[in-house]
């Protein structure tokens, strides 16, 4: 039997044999068989998982806000780079940070707060930018920039992040981290909703980002970022471009039906005619208004309002929406907006509304409800002047916004038709809580322009707020009808909407 001395000098023979093979296999200086240190490997960041939705970097000073972003997008980091607060930054020290793949803080905040980052990060070097001194780091190997930087691979991509900066000089450093991440950071110019810039929307363009991030203060209590920015990411725009109907837009439109001339300009001539004709329209205004993009538009009657009852009983002969999308396409190809008008008789105007959701899913198809054609049970057209209670209305704008907001879709406008209060009971208490609409009263009455001036002002008292204003001109029936000059100069404040009829 073998004595445990003996057991103990074999083990001990078999373990140098053992670091004799590895040392043979690695090579005489540490180098495995392909000649690379393991020690030598860059090391790689590990960036975090953000939560879903939208994640808030709102911090007022930019040390603060370059460390909420370093906390939001990285799990650790063998380096960081250092640099002063200062506008603009230091643009070596951005450069060695996106280089790097690292993230970028900053001097002169909370010392405690930066050293804990650090700690957090497990960065074992920090790169410093001019300004900054080794202290700021304690015992961590500090490498002054300029020198050589250390090696660091890129980390594995954050999927499904997109970050947002308002373009506050605070955010600078925050969005220089994003970037470093590998996280595309859209400018928004100071808006606070995604969708308002065409830029932006088209640099979100199919990114479905699962994650925003919203650097700076003026996101701070923004409703709805997620579903704003998931909506911009979709790529659809407006004519005209971005995704929110105003103010950038002013929408000249042309009123009627398809089916012919009785109801309007519309159906004056064919579809061709029309999309040259609404472009008339439209032109003086682009030169009245140089700061606004003029879109023309075509309000389509989609329900008629009828003398006869009809096979449904409801006084309103609907169109089939099928056999209209050609002529809505050609529009929507040719730049133009569109308006579907409502004139539901005895039934509600949800109800017609629904009939039509095929179309009111393309990204430039808008709603327009005329109450003065909205029947009682017992009425008929031209007997009384027709009207709508608001639980009706908000019927439609809480099946509309959900639609909108479903399906991505840049905001649609909202039409209510109105030149008397009694034509929409309880006004006030529409529902103007939902951004994916834009709600405007279109004050369509006709006759002398001293009497629809008043039926403007009136109209406009007591209004409910967020609301936009159009104003339409009637070609035969105003006495006299108002020029393009005319219109901008009299009717104030200045409508969104102008329509001919």
């Amino acid at each position: 039997m073998r004595s445990r001395r003996a057991a103990v000098r074999g083990a001990v023979a078999a373990l140098a044999g053992l670091l004799l093979l590895t040392s043979c296999s690695a090579g005489s200086d540490g180098e495995d068989a392909a000649g690379t240190s393991a020690a030598e490997e860059p090391q790689q960041p590990v960036l975090a998982t953000p939560q879903a939705g939208v994640v808030m970097v709102a911090d007022a000073q930019p040390a603060a806000a370059a460390l909420s972003a370093s906390r939001a997008l990285y799990a650790s980091s063998p380096a960081v780079v250092l640099a002063p607060d200062a506008d603009p930054l230091p643009g070596d020290a951005v450069d060695a940070a996106e280089q790097l793949h690292v993230p970028l803080l900053l001097a002169g905040g909370d010392p405690a707060a930066l050293v804990a980052e650090l700690d957090r990060l497990g960065a074992e070097q920090v790169v410093l930018a001019d300004g900054v001194g080794e202290a700021e780091v304690g015992e961590r190997d500090a490498v002054p920039l300029g020198e050589d930087l250390p090696e660091v691979s890129a980390p594995d991509p954050a999927d499904g992040v997109v970050a947002l900066s308002s373009g506050a000089p605070e955010t600078a450093a925050a969005a220089v981290t994003a970037r470093a991440a590998g996280v595309a950071v859209v400018d928004t110019a100071g808006q606070t909703d995604p969708r308002a810039s065409a830029d932006a929307v088209d640099a979100l363009a199919g990114t479905r980002p699962t994650t925003v991030l919203a650097l700076g203060t003026a996101f701070d209590g923004v409703a709805g970022l997620d579903w704003k920015t998931a909506t911009a990411a979709s790529g659809e725009q407006l004519p005209g471009g971005g995704q929110l109907m105003f103010p950038e837009h002013f929408l000249v439109a042309m009123y009627g039906s398809t089916e012919g001339p009785a109801l309007g300009v519309l159906g004056e001539q064919d579809l061709a005619g029309s999309i040259a004709r609404v472009d008339d329209f439209a032109a003086p205004y682009a030169q009245l208004l140089p700061d606004r993009t003029v879109v023309p538009t075509f309000e389509i009657i989609v329900t008629v309002a009828s003398a006869s009852a009809g096979p449904d009983g409801n006084y309103s002969t609907e169109l089939d929406p099928e056999a209209l999308r050609p002529y809505v396409e050609a529009a929507g190809a040719a730049g133009i907006y569109v308006i579907l008008d409502l004139q539901p008789g005895r039934t509600d105007f949800l109800t017609q509304a629904q009939q039509y959701q095929s179309l009111l899913e393309l990204p430039y198809v808008g709603l327009a409800l005329d109450p003065e054609w909205r029947l009682g049970p017992n009425e008929v057209h031209l007997q009384q002047i027709g009207s709508v209670g608001i639980d009706e209305v908000n019927s439609v704008v809480t099946w509309l916004a959900d639609l909108t907001r479903e399906n991505a879709l840049p905001q649609k406008l909202l039409v209510l038709h109105q030149f008397r209060f009694s034509m929409i009971r309880d006004r006030e208490r529409l529902d103007t809580s939902r951004d994916e609409l834009a709600l405007l009263i279109h004050v369509d009455g006709q006759g002398s322009q001293p009497a629809k001036q008043d039926t403007w002002n009136a109209l406009h008292q007591g209004a409910p707020s967020p609301v936009y204003w159009g104003w339409k001109n009637f070609i035969d029936e105003d006495s006299p009808m108002l020029t393009p000059e005319q219109t901008v100069q009299q009717v104030q404040p200045l409508p969104e909407l102008v329509t001919y009829q």
